[in-house]
């Protein structure tokens, strides 16, 4: 794992320190973002952010979720880049690029493999430890978040959405058995006049999450419509399950038999 002075791309905000990495999986180029605070504790909980297709690591609300964590609770945030974005683009980068890559058999075999990659070296730092893992991730953040959900243990709560049971033909099916395989808490973001991906696709998606501990919120809206106030709810949504400190889940009203 090799750091690197910050760049003139690299989001500025007060009270944190970023932490530009590379490191290699075999051959394949892992290129990411550690956020940490300027005295972090060992063993904090740490949040790992996906970005969505036409972005980055770098990629909003990414940057605000990191400056509250790190600033209010010296959490850290891990951040890396998509299979064909950031310092890893392919041609145009963005959507453009990223629609060939999702046709690839096995694409999201190698993101879960990269973040697993990038979770274990900075959790072999000993400034980070081993603390509890979060994840978030919309979007291209739930294609390749919902399967690494699935796959990793060490992620204890999640935020998914704007994503349905949809895409290519041999993705659907793994989507689907992913969210049957996530036991975690999740929080689900949907976007009720999505343009990308289908209402009942993606409350398909909603429905097939395995979990007991879910819940979804709706707002009316296009795609990337998501208001701040549903940032700031999964940002405490995150912290609340991290720190091991729900909210009651017990209902509000009893009916009477």
């Amino acid at each position: 794992m090799e750091f690197h002075a910050p760049d003139a791309s690299t989001p500025k905000r007060p009270g944190l320190v970023p932490r530009e990495f590379t490191l290699y999986r075999g051959e394949r180029k892992i290129t990411g973002i550690l956020w940490q605070s300027e005295k972090p504790q060992a063993g904090a909980p740490l949040v790992m952010c996906g970005h969505g297709a036409s972005g980055s690591r770098h990629q909003p609300p990414i940057p605000n979720i990191a400056q509250h964590l790190v600033n209010d609770h010296n959490m850290f945030v891990l951040a890396i880049d998509g299979p064909v974005h950031g310092r890893r683009q392919v041609g145009p980068g963005g959507r453009e690029a990223f629609w060939p890559e999702w046709q690839r058999e096995g694409t999201e075999a190698d993101m879960v493999a990269d973040w697993q990659a990038a979770l274990n070296a900075v959790q072999a730092l000993p400034e980070v430890g081993t603390g509890p893992v979060g994840y978030y991730g919309l979007s291209m953040g739930t294609i390749y978040g919902g399967p690494l959900v699935a796959a990793e243990p060490r992620v204890k709560v999640a935020v998914l959405g704007l994503m349905g049971i949809s895409g290519p033909d041999h993705y659907r099916p793994k989507i689907e058995a992913a969210a049957k395989a996530i036991t975690c808490p999740v929080l689900f973001l949907w976007q009720m006049e999505d343009e990308l991906f289908s209402r009942e696709d993606c409350i398909a998606l909603f429905d097939a999450i395995a979990s007991e501990d879910k819940r979804m919120h709706a707002n009316p809206g296009l795609h990337p419509a998501v208001p701040i106030e549903e940032i700031r709810l999964a940002r405490e949504f995150l912290h609340r399950y991290l720190m091991g400190t729900p909210e009651s889940r017990d209902p509000a009203l009893r009916v009477s038999e």
